[in-house]
């Protein structure tokens, strides 16, 4: 057991243009070398582009209903019964 004090979670700092802590996870890994300003240029096109496809709607929305759809709909631990190992939700 660590003696020290646990450190604090860090709240993300939202984007500035849709103010979104989603949006700017997305442009922390889009980012290289830390280039954060080209990250976000790469990020608002593709918004922009998918904006323009939708004609309706946010890109925000898009990206949410992404996220939903990539996640797994059941979680699964091990179990060790005998000598098997079963995947029990």
């Amino acid at each position: 057991m660590s003696r020290r004090r646990r450190a604090e979670k860090r709240v993300p700092v939202p984007d500035p243009r849709y103010n979104s802590p989603l949006v700017s996870n997305l442009i922390n890994m889009v980012m290289r070398c830390g280039k954060k300003s080209i990250a976000q240029n790469i990020v608002y096109g593709a918004f922009e582009l998918v904006a323009e496809k939708l004609e309706k709607g946010d890109p925000i929305d898009l990206i949410l209903g992404a996220l939903e759809n990539i996640r797994p709909r059941l979680e699964v631990k091990s179990r060790r019964v005998g000598g098997a190992t079963y995947q029990v939700p």
